[in-house]
């Protein structure tokens, strides 16, 4: 996501903030969030906040403290008013919102970010946004990988073939280096995913790689851990022959921070989530 788009989403979301009396709660109308978040039908909209109230439920938080229903005058003309029906949110029940949104909408994916941290600071919401990133590549190439290991598993290779085809497929990648000598390359212990420590260009390499193989094996119904590895290895360094043209050598890149403690911070900024933002009785 670009730094301008950024600071434009940051001013939209800060636009519709309110605070309590006492400026120590901030929370925001769902009927503004609608419009933010880009829903145009309110129906839909009230879907999303339902599940997001089913989320909070489940987690044994207390409803009331994060949604609380309102009603609000608006004008309809003439200098006429009428009351809608209208949800109070904290920070926490806008997280759940996003979380349960529409993840390809630009201003979902901004605002998981955003309501995830307990500062509007425009830097600490790029860092948080391209460490999200980071982690949903890593997510992706986890599910290609899970994916890859069924299909060669029914095609005659067990775990140790599977542990090849993917660090031969590594070596064509890092030209050269295969899993164990970029683990050695870049500090990581042997008992580490090197996955979880890659930057998000090179995850994102990986995953196209082991796509392709997987859509490449059940199309040519390949069998057996030679053609496999065959397959993975040319996958791997057509994408690597596209990374060096665009002046990337992916072994050279510097290790980024582990996706481990950075999953284990995003539950702990929940949990400081949850504590800071119920609502009090009043509003």
């Amino acid at each position: 996501m670009k730094q301008e788009r950024i600071v434009d989403l940051q001013y939209q979301f800060n636009l519709v903030a309110h605070n309590t009396d006492d400026e120590n709660v901030e929370f925001w109308y769902a009927r503004d969030l609608q419009v933010v978040l880009g829903y145009q039908s309110w129906d839909k909209f009230q879907n999303v906040i339902e599940k997001a109230m089913v989320t909070c439920e489940n987690s044994g938080i207390e409803v009331f403290d994060h949604f609380r229903h309102v009603g609000k005058m608006v004008e309809i003309g003439s200098n006429a008013q009428r009351e809608i029906k209208d949800i109070v949110l904290t920070r926490y029940a806008c997280y759940l919102i996003a979380q349960n949104g529409d993840s390809s909408k630009e201003q979902i994916a901004f605002a998981q970010t955003y309501f995830a941290l307990q500062t509007r600071k425009q830097e600490l919401i790029e860092q948080r946004i391209e460490l999200e990133d980071r982690l949903k590549a890593r997510n992706k190439l986890k599910n290609s990988e899970t994916e890859l290991s069924k299909h060669i598993y029914e095609r005659g290779v067990d775990d140790k073939g599977f542990g090849r085809i993917r660090s031969q497929g590594d070596s064509a990648l890092f030209g050269g280096y295969n899993t164990k000598d970029m683990k050695d390359k870049l500090g990581i212990s042997s008992g580490r995913v090197l996955a979880d420590f890659l930057p998000t260009v090179t995850i994102t390499a990986k995953n196209l790689a082991t796509e392709i193989t997987n859509h490449n094996v059940k199309q040519n119904n390949l069998y057996g851990e030679n053609p496999i590895t065959h397959e993975h290895v040319t996958n791997n360094k057509n994408v690597r022959k596209l990374l060096v043209e665009s002046g990337i050598k992916p072994e050279e890149l510097p290790p980024s921070q582990d996706l481990q403690k950075l999953e284990r911070k995003v539950k702990s900024d929940e949990k400081k989530l949850i504590k800071s933002s119920a609502l009090p009785k009043k509003v």
